[in-house]
């Protein structure tokens, strides 16, 4: 990957960050900075690190750089409420999605249904995802800004945005999956189906039962996928190839495993009598954290090195400073301006050293530093 889609990558991870925190510096202004916190790093971000690693070129391809500027754009659309032009570019994003998947697949998803690598199927299903998400999305604002044929609650918006983060889980997924050894395949291969089909039905039935509101039975879905991960994550440590990426990854399977214990803990409040949105909302950003500038940063960030590995680096040090941003200065800082601007510029460090490091011989980052 160029040095110069490393910096667009990391300004944009950079600015989604601060787009979280924009609430305590324009609280007056009626739009939802949240939108742009989520696109900047699943969308434009997430998807078109997706596109370049499906294509597998050293440089982005000019499909991809398209999908990267369109996507920007339907972000500000998005974000602005400008829906009309929001949609059209969702549509054309979903077809640049689809060409690529086509292209390396098939139109009809056959691959799940074979013996395939199961690396390659959380690949394909990743691509899939991301470009149905986008069509769905458009339905939904079609549903709710106009036509309005259907009136749900959970239906909205900003509940679908939050599903462009699943594209970005899976290609992760699909990197871990890739770096295991096929030496155990016969013996373990079954396990790698379980994996992949319950993480897949498993995020879709439980979105379902979010949009129904169905409360006990997210529970026992988000149980299942719990386990499901603890089941991945012993995997990959067994059968993990001993590389420097190695490390990445499985501080980005525990960060997953924050994220299924939140999800379960906020789950059982909004059971209990005395709940309210407000009231167990730092729980709710500290899945949100975790999710998104936790696991899924790891699988981009190894994506994005995937040809410079290994890297002389500390990988402990990069590893201690991720998680003090993701869980306590990140969701500390949604409260507090000084913690939001510490976490935004300690961020924006990390991604520097991630991205770029070639050769810090110090025993730790804090020394390099």
């Amino acid at each position: 990957m160029s040095n110069g889609f490393k910096i667009v990558i990391a300004g944009l991870m950079s600015v989604a960050l601060f787009f979280g925190f924009l609430h305590l510096f324009c609280p007056d202004v009626e739009y939802n900075f949240e939108r742009l916190h989520v696109f900047l790093f699943n969308l434009c971000c997430g998807g078109t690190i997706i596109l370049y690693y499906t294509e597998g070129g050293k440089t982005l391809s000019g499909k991809s750089r398209l999908f990267l500027v369109l996507a920007i754009i339907y972000a500000i659309f998005a974000f602005l409420k400008l829906y009309i032009p929001a949609i059209l570019i969702s549509l054309i994003l979903a077809g640049i999605v689809e060409s690529v998947r086509i292209k390396k697949y098939s139109v009809f998803p056959i691959g799940f249904f074979r013996k395939d690598d199961v690396s390659q199927k959380f690949q394909q299903a990743s691509l899939l995802c991301l470009s149905i998400g986008l069509v769905v999305s458009s339905l939904v604002i079609v549903n709710n800004e106009y036509l309005k044929l259907i009136s749900m609650r959970k239906l909205e918006l900003d509940t679908f945005f939050l599903g462009f983060s699943f594209p970005v889980s899976l290609i992760t997924m699909s990197v871990m999956f890739g770096l295991m050894n096929k030496s155990d395949e016969k013996q373990v291969g079954w396990i790698k189906e379980i994996g992949f089909w319950n993480v897949n039905l498993g995020v879709i039935i439980f979105f379902v039962f979010i949009i129904f509101e169905q409360l006990m039975p997210q529970v026992f879905i988000t149980s299942v996928l719990f386990f499901t991960v603890i089941m991945i994550f012993v995997l990959y440590r067994k059968l993990g190839k001993r590389i420097q990426q190695k490390n990445f990854l499985t501080s980005g399977m525990t960060f997953l495993l924050v994220t299924a214990v939140t999800g379960i803990a906020y789950i059982f409040f909004e059971l209990t009598s005395d709940y309210t949105p407000d009231k167990y909302e730092w729980l709710l950003k500290l899945h949100a954290f975790a999710s998104l500038y936790g696991w899924n940063l790891c699988g981009l960030a190894i994506i994005c090195r995937y040809d410079d590995f290994p890297i002389r680096l500390h990988s402990k040090s990069i590893i201690i400073m991720h998680w003090i941003i993701v869980i306590f200065l990140a969701p500390f800082g949604n409260y507090n301006p000084i913690l939001a601007i510490t976490a935004t510029v300690s961020y924006a460090v990390m991604l520097y050293f991630v991205l770029f490091s070639r050769g810090v011989k110090a025993d730790n980052l804090f020394e390099a530093l």
